[in-house]
């Protein structure tokens, strides 16, 4: 076998294939260039320098717009609306507090207190001023898709969607994004647009299915010349490497790219809008989508999925009343201006060794403050529909992923002096840090809490709420974390959109047993992110894996490992304190008895039974689960569907397939997939070494004949 397939190998591939040789799997190069800019982590050797070039500092650029100075009145604002409750509330805290407060557990307490107050507060704040600009209807400061719907489009605004992958589900992938083609060629502007798959697979039977299944897209659609797929043989920098490596090969060609996750879907009227968005604003560098989370029926996917559409609309908008054109992007689902996104947003390493040096992991928030030092501006559009991603589909996967998202954070943060970075993504640089650096705060606060109370009078006891001061303080502190949740239920009334959650009381219903698992789910979190702050700074690398697509249940085992030892630990924290004192006992049974039950929570809300047995009876509904979007519903068609062969390559070895797949049954079937493996095994073993290196290069980055090979070798040819 491994002669047949080295002697097709030696052929070129388009007469292989029978196709002709303008069908490449990627265009001409048109080589640019995208330097990284080294990093000035010394802030007071970057001041002594900037003191000669004060005009280096290009993110002051157009200071004077009439949005920007709606946005500094705001953030001034914000700062009053956190900081002076946050120190007031500080102060009724000390106020509880015995005599002997001098105390250094006391003194710790009070300024864990006063942190954790100030986070508390800009949520709760961003939260409310979401909800007040969802019920006037829209931020005349901020830019919308609604201005710009049905204008024209440039001709020669081209746009490439760019997709990098590694290692991911290829029929999840490959379905999402023909559904994304055939949404963009409806609107009649698909010549406007090319696709690129860039691949940093691995893994060789994964990358000969991404090549089928590329074959597949381009024939089904039609995209022949306008759909590419690039196999990356060097993997360095992860996804920001790669989207780097297609602007240095192809960036020259483009206006514009919007960047997918492997997860993305997207609807041609979002596509367009974005485009007609950028070209009616030729300052904006970013603008970034809100994408809704669509996808799993696991109990825990379907409860983050309502969280984020209900909750997560109003921080959206909440966000973009007070950043405006200093937003964040996230990485995906967004468009990019690419000239200056080659200029600017290149990535140097960080210098140093350890966790924190190296690849920057995290590269969205930093790509954004640098395009906004360069002098261009990002946005978020949280109106802008028909932008869609997936959400893990169990705890742990969610976890997995938050361990990369720490890394990033915590990494990012040494950036926080870099000169000329305006000061709201300074801000959002401390705060995504801080998102994960709350963690071992809050476990600290809490631990101080128990254990200061055997030395002096803690304020957080149940003996202290005889003093009206600090229950007055406990009330309004639960309020904050409650309020923006009941406001974002208020705002699905005010927009009559309840009918699309299934009814009134569905939704009130649904808000609740979200609010019961996002409050039983919050200890567990802070235990696992208190251990990834600390392994982080110890020096340990997480590694990157990329996330499962489709839905794996959690098997018990395995949730045993995981939080087996952090329940084992609540239960005798709980115990050691109920028999000193009953009563702080039970005041920690909430925040306890999440990480006591974390076992059978992991393990039934990976469950996707529970997750439609809710669903059918309206509980957790979205309106993406009422009535699905044409594009989702063209994606789950295409994702039930299985890929068919090539017309050429069913006219070769369809018989050869029938013949394999009837043989494959009784008792000679364990033999047939013996031998189906072996030549799978003999075909990856005559690309390795059965040709010249000259050949097996042009053959493994040759997506045409990558997918005849593995046609070859599974279709059982005689050896």
């Amino acid at each position: 076998m491994s002669a047949s397939i080295a002697a097709v190998a030696r052929e070129p591939a388009s007469a292989a294939l029978d196709a002709p040789a303008t069908t490449a799997s990627y265009p001409p190069l048109a080589r640019g260039s995208m330097i990284a800019r080294p990093w000035e982590l010394h802030p007071f050797r970057a001041w002594l320098r900037r003191l000669g070039r004060p005009g280096v500092l290009s993110g002051a650029a157009n200071a004077g717009l009439p949005w920007q100075r709606v946005a500094r009145q705001r953030r001034i604002a914000l700062g009053l609306l956190v900081f002076v409750p946050a120190l007031c509330a500080t102060r009724l805290f000390a106020g509880g507090l015995a005599s002997d407060a001098s105390d250094w557990l006391a003194w710790i307490e009070l300024g864990l207190f006063g942190a954790l107050s100030a986070w508390v507060l800009a949520g709760f704040w961003t939260g409310v001023m979401g909800f007040i600009t969802v019920a006037r209807g829209r931020d005349s400061a901020g830019i919308s898709a609604a201005d710009v719907r049905g204008r024209p489009i440039d001709p020669r605004a081209r746009t490439a969607i760019v997709m990098p992958i590694c290692n991911e589900h290829v029929p999840t992938v490959f379905a999402g994004l023909r559904s994304t083609c055939e949404s963009l060629a409806a609107t009649g502007a698909a010549q406007l647009f090319d696709f690129f798959i860039l691949s940093d697979t691995n893994d060789p039977d994964l990358r000969t299915a991404e090549a089928a299944a590329w074959n597949d897209l381009v024939d089904a659609t039609g995209g022949r010349g306008r759909i590419f797929y690039r196999w990356r043989p060097l993997r360095t920098r992860r996804k920001a490497g790669n989207v780097a490596d297609f602007c240095r090969r192809w960036g020259r060609n483009y206006r514009y790219m919007v960047v997918l996750d492997a997860d993305s879907v997207m609807s041609g009227e979002c596509l367009t809008t974005l485009v007609r968005l950028m070209e009616t604003h030729p300052d904006a560098g970013i603008i970034q989508t809100a994408p809704k989370a669509v996808g799993c029926d696991t109990l825990h996917a379907r409860a983050q999925q309502f969280a984020a559409r209900v909750s997560g609309t109003l921080f959206s908008v909440g966000m973009q009343y007070w950043q405006l054109g200093e937003s964040h992007y996230w990485g995906h689902n967004a468009i990019i201006r690419v000239r200056p996104f080659m200029q600017h947003c290149g990535l140097a390493r960080l210098p140093g060794r350890g966790a924190l040096a190296g690849e920057i992991m995290s590269h969205d928030f930093i790509e954004a403050a640098l395009m906004r030092r360069a002098g261009f501006h990002v946005w978020l559009v949280p109106d802008l529909g028909g932008s869609y991603e997936q959400v893990p589909p169990n705890l742990l996967t969610e976890l997995q992923r938050d361990r990369r998202w720490c890394h990033g954070n915590l990494q990012n943060f040494r950036l926080f002096l870099e000169p000329g970075l305006h000061p709201v993504h300074r801000a959002m640089l401390a705060a995504g840090a801080f998102a994960y650096a709350a963690a071992p705060l809050w476990l600290a606060f809490t631990l101080l809490s128990t254990l200061g109370a055997a030395s002096y009078a803690s304020p957080l006891t149940l003996a202290a709420l005889s003093n009206p001061s600090m229950l007055v303080l406990l009330v309004t502190m639960a309020a904050l974390l409650i309020v923006p949740k009941v406001l974002a239920v208020v705002a699905v009334f005010l927009r009559n959109e309840q009918h699309r959650y299934g009814g009134g009381l569905r939704l009130i219903a649904s808000a609740c047993l979200e609010f019961a698992m996002s409050t039983l789910y919050a200890p567990i979190r802070m235990v696992f992110h208190t251990g990834y702050v600390l392994s982080i700074l110890a020096g340990r690398h997480g590694g990157w894996q990329s996330p499962p697509r489709e839905e794996a249940g959690t098997p018990w085992r395995e949730a045993l490992r995981r939080h087996g030892g952090h329940a084992l630990l609540a239960l005798a924290w709980f115990l050691a304190v109920f028999e000193a004192d009953a009563g702080r006992a039970w005041w920690l049974l909430p925040l306890l008895c999440g990480l006591m039950l974390a076992v059978p929570l992991s393990v039934l809300g990976s469950r996707a039974a529970v997750g439609r047995y809710l669903r059918e009876r309206g509980v957790l509904l979205i309106p993406e689960e009422r009535g699905l979007p044409d594009v989702l519903c063209q994606a789950r068609r295409h994702l039930a569907r299985p890929y068919r062969l090539p017309s050429f390559a069913r006219a070769l070895f369809e018989p050869g397939v029938n013949f394999l797949l009837r043989a494959a049954s009784g008792r000679r079937a364990a033999a047939w997939g013996m031998k189906a493996a072996r030549a799978r095994e003999r075909a990856h073993a005559a690309l390795r070494t059965g040709l010249p290196k000259a050949e097996r290069l042009r053959l493994l980055n040759d997506p045409y004949a990558l997918s005849l090979v593995y046609r070859l070798s599974t279709a059982g040819v005689p050896a």
